[in-house]
Formats: structure tokens, C-alpha cells, sequence
């Protein structure tokens, strides 16, 4: 049934009384939402996530702020972003992206301006605090709980559709940050910066986004709903109060705590390792960025290969190719050797987001993702958070990076045996018309 809360459409009367909104069979509304989503998560990750970096300098120089303070703030975005993951994925459940997304933005951009006037520590650490929020509502959680409602059969092209379009936003908002604040400085480059943002994503999600393909009269993939429907794959219906008691997603928690912790700090402490290596800071840096840039072909790669193999397969093959990456670049101190290392890293690297939605959609269905996503999604960025802090401190203990990469590439040979257990429960597939029949 339509939800108020996805806005006013012309409706039409279905079996059974329901109320349907009519929609252009001709062109199915998901992939609508697939692009509009794609441009709004180039958007937000460019301004919200990527571009902070750029602006770690300027705010250094000109407020006089420590390192530790302005990345501080950044880092407790993250946090709350995290812990608002478990309350989001519930309101996505219960009522649908529109209002969520669209309030998102309205914040996120309001913030943005309001950090291009900050002057103190604490209204600055307010502001980021009050981001990492807004990072919650309008990333890729929310989005890919969308993916996760309007598809099942298409669920893999629309995943590598959005993360593959969503991934330029490193490519395009650093260097465009950078042009900005070298050209207006960096107050003035976050007003225009919050401009884009309001610009390019409050419309989209207020004028777009809808909550479920039955209230356009479809099922999932664009398929009429009614007697002559084409077979569908029946998607699983598990609670999150089932899923919890599931040993499978303890398993999947495990093993995608693992493999973040040592991707994450793989790239963090990525440049002082191979300077401390040898390599000169500018190759060690270019390194460093051609990680996010190769990442996109591994979304096209392994994120399709779960329609055709088993997915937990694919997926223990992305952590394996980032423990190989690793072993690669410990065994090997040649140019050569370092750039088979972003190969095959970067690849690893590109196709674990969209495989753990995929996964969670695949195991547990899209009743409940957003509750469920969340719960993996809060562990996911407990290790992003904890990866850079250990690493260092293995270090420090060691004054060596070898033994903290030899860790890394242990975890990561672990996150792989975490997640063969991973069994999928099974599902048929049949008819809707079947289904009714045989309940």
C-alpha cells in the first residue's frame, strides 16, 4: 500500500482494493532511482567524507588548530555516524528513505555553511558531530536499502551501478575542493561546496525517492503484480530478532569486522610505510590515490559474479585478493611490486561495500535490511575506527611496519575463513500466483 510519508502521486485502484499509483510500464522506477541515487552519493561523499581532507591545512593554518584536533572531529563524525546507523535502518523499515534522505541533505548542507564560519574548537567538533549524523541519513546505507526493496534479480547491476558512479566522488571533490580553496580560500570554498550539496541532492530525494515498487503497482524488478506475473525469486523475510540468533551473521560481522580493520589500515598507514620502504613521498602519495581510482573496476567485476556464484564465495575471494595484495607488498621492495599491490588491492578494495549489502539483501531479504544492514554496518565502522589507532600502536611498540602489515595480512586470511561458514539459507523460486496458491 502507498505510504503518505513518499509523497502525492496520481493512485488507482488494484485488487483487492488496494491503492496502486500508476507509472509508465515502459521504464521501471528503480532505475530511476539507481541514477538519482548514483548522483546524490557522488555528491555527498565528495563534500561530506572526501573533501575533509583537503581543508585540514587551511583550517591548520588559519585557526591555528593541531592536526589532532581537526581530524578529531572527523573521527567522532564517524563514530556517530555508526552508532545512528541502528536508529536509521529502523525509520528505513517502518517508513521509507524520502523524509530521512531529504532531512539529511537539508542538514548536511545547512552544517557545511555553518562551518564555513566556525571559529572555536567546540561550535567545530558541534558542527561535525552533527554531520556524522547527517553522514548516516544520506550515504550508502539508506541507499542501498533502497537497491535492497526495488530489486532482486537486477540487485547486483544496481549495486555496481551506484558504487561504481558513486565511486568518482574522490576523483572529482578532491581536486575540485582543492581548485576552491586555492581560488576563494577555504570559508568561501565551503559555501560553494554546501551550495553543490544542497543543489544536488534535496530535490533528488525529495522529489524522487518512493518507498516500495507495489506502490507504482510493481514487484520487485519492474514485474506486474497479478496472476500473469513472471516467476520471481521469493526473497527471505527474517526478523532482526531472528537474524541476531542466526549464527551466519555473526559470522558475516566477523568476518567483514576483519577484512575493514586491516583495508583501513592498510590505507591509512599505507604512505609512511612505503617511504619508510625507500619510496619518495610523491610516488607514496600517488600510490595512495590510484587505490580509489582502481577500485572501480573491482565493483564491476565481483559485484555481478554473485548472480552467477555463490556469493559468500565471491565475497571470500575479495578478502583473499587483499591478504595477496598485502604478502605482495611486504615480499617486495620494486616499483613493480608495489603496483601489483594497488592492483589487486584496489580491486579488493572497490568490491567490499556493495558485497556486503548484497549479501545482507541476498541472506535476509528486504523486510527488514535496513534494521539488519545497520547492525553490520555499526561493527563495519567500529573497525574503520579502531584499524588506525591499533596499527599505530603496533608500531610504535615495534618501530617497524613489517610486523604491522604481517598482522594485517593475517586478519585479512582470517576474513576469509570467517566467511565460508556463511551459509545462505534457502529460498524457492515461483510465481506470486503459486505462492498464494499453495499458503
Amino acid at each position: 500500500m502507498a505510504d503518505s510519508s513518499d509523497g502525492d502521486v496520481p493512485e488507482r485502484m488494484g485488487a483487492h482494493g488496494m491503492r496502486m499509483i500508476s507509472w509508465p510500464r515502459r521504464i521501471y522506477y528503480g532505475w530511476i532511482l539507481v541514477l538519482a541515487l548514483s548522483f546524490t552519493e557522488i555528491t555527498s561523499w565528495g563534500v561530506l567524507y572526501y573533501g575533509f581532507s583537503v581543508f585540514i591545512t587551511p583550517l591548520r593554518q588559519d585557526l591555528g588548530w593541531s592536526t589532532e584536533q581537526i581530524t578529531g572531529a572527523f573521527s567522532l563524525a564517524l563514530l556517530l555516524s555508526g552508532i545512528a546507523a541502528l536508529p536509521v535502518g529502523r525509520w528505513l523499515d517502518r517508513h521509507g528513505p524520502r523524509l530521512l534522505m531529504t532531512v539529511g541533505s537539508i542538514a548536511a548542507t545547512l552544517l557545511v555553511f555553518a562551518w564555513s564560519r566556525v571559529e572555536s574548537v567546540t561550535a567545530f567538533y558541534l558542527i561535525w558531530a552533527g554531520l556524522g549524523l547527517a553522514m548516516a541519513a544520506v550515504l550508502y546505507e539508506p541507499a542501498f536499502a533502497v537497491i535492497a526493496t526495488w530489486f532482486v534479480r537486477g540487485r547486483a547491476r544496481a549495486l555496481t551501478i551506484l558504487t561504481f558512479v558513486a565511486g568518482f566522488a574522490s576523483v572529482i571533490y578532491i581536486p575540485l575542493a582543492a581548485w576552491l580553496v586555492g581560488r576563494y580560500g577555504w570559508r568561501e570554498a565551503l559555501v560553494i561546496l554546501a551550495v553543490i550539496l544542497g543543489a544536488g541532492t534535496i530535490a533528488p530525494h525529495a522529489l524522487l525517492l518512493r518507498r516500495h515498487p507495489a506502490d507504482l503497482g510493481l514487484a520487485p524488478d519492474g514485474a506486474p503484480v497479478g496472476p500473469v506475473a513472471s516467476p520471481t525469486p521469493v526473497q527471505p523475510s527474517i526478523t532482526p530478532r531472528e537474524a541476531l540468533r542466526d549464527p551466519t551473521l555473526w559470522w558475516i560481522i566477523a568476518s567483514f569486522f576483519l577484512t575493514m580493520f586491516a583495508n583501513t589500515a592498510v590505507t591509512v598507514h599505507l604512505i609512511p610505510y612505503l617511504i619508510a620502504r625507500g619510496h619518495g613521498a610523491g610516488f607514496a602519495a600517488t600510490v595512495a590515490g590510484a587505490i580509489g581510482l582502481l577500485a572501480l573496476p573491482g565493483r564491476l567485476i565481483f559485484t555481478p559474479l554473485g548472480d552467477r556464484w555463490e556469493r559468500r564465495h565471491v565475497t571470500a575471494s575479495i578478502f583473499l585478493l587483499q591478504a595477496v595484495s598485502i604478502v605482495v607488498l611486504l615480499l617486495t621492495r620494486s616499483t613493480a611490486g608495489v603496483i601489483l599491490f594497488v592492483i589487486l588491492f584496489g580491486a579488493g578494495f572497490g568490491a567490499i561495500t556493495p558485497a556486503r549489502a548484497a549479501l545482507i539483501a541476498d541472506y535476509y531479504g528486504s523486510a527488514h535490511y535496513g534494521t539488519i544492514s545497520s547492525i553490520v554496518a555499526l561493527f563495519f565502522t567500529a573497525a574503520r575506527g579502531a584499524a588506525p589507532v591499533a596499527a599505530g600502536f603496533l608500531y610504535t611498540q615495534t618501530g617497524d611496519y613489517a610486523p604491522v602489515f604481517g598482522a594485517l595480512a593475517g586478519i585479512s586470511a582470517l576474513a576469509v575463513l570467517t566467511m565460508l561458514p556463511a551459509r545462505r539459507r534457502l529460498v524457492e523460486t515461483a510465481a506470486p500466483s503459486e505462492l498464494s496458491r499453495r499458503a
